[in-house]
């Protein structure tokens, strides 16, 4: 594997000038204050682990940082399910984020009515709305991530 410096498309903008438009409006869609940026970031940075990929790992333990967050809840979040750091609705989000990042065995749901219903007990119509775009976003984050490869974030 060959040691890359940058990323390996420094400014996708000037090939694709819609990207900044498109990254704006799910940046402006997660951002609605239906759900707290402090499980945006949590779900961001544990789809991260799950995916492998240290620029987004460091980018929101960053931003979990500045946001005032301990480094307790910050490193548990890899163990969030037995860790006693997390809200009942941070551990619903967190839920669905292994549920969606992670593989299913075969023959079963990802995201099983049960899992969906324990999140809808802390998050409504438009907060559940807007926790699928983070979902969502987290994955074409990843995605670009994990082919383009920037340097990771300075802690």
């Amino acid at each position: 594997m060959e040691d890359t410096v940058g990323p390996r498309i420094p400014d996708v903008n000037t090939h694709l000038p819609q990207f900044r438009e498109l990254a704006g409006t799910l940046v402006k869609a997660v951002t609605n204050g239906a759900v707290p940026a402090t499980t945006s970031s949590l779900v961001y940075l544990r789809a991260g682990q799950i995916v492998g990929n240290t620029y987004h790992v460091m980018r929101h333990s960053v931003d979990l940082r500045k946001a005032g967050e301990s480094e307790a809840r910050i490193a548990a979040v890899a163990t969030w399910w037995d860790a006693p750091y997390f809200t009942d609705a941070e551990r619903a989000a967190l839920a669905l984020t292994d549920a969606v990042f992670q593989p299913a065995a075969r023959g079963t749901e990802r995201v099983p009515d049960d899992l969906f219903a324990e999140a809808t007990k802390h998050y409504d119509d438009k907060a559940m709305a807007t926790l699928l775009v983070i979902l969502a976003s987290a994955g074409f984050w990843m995605n670009v991530a994990l082919v383009n490869r920037p340097d990771p974030v300075p802690a």
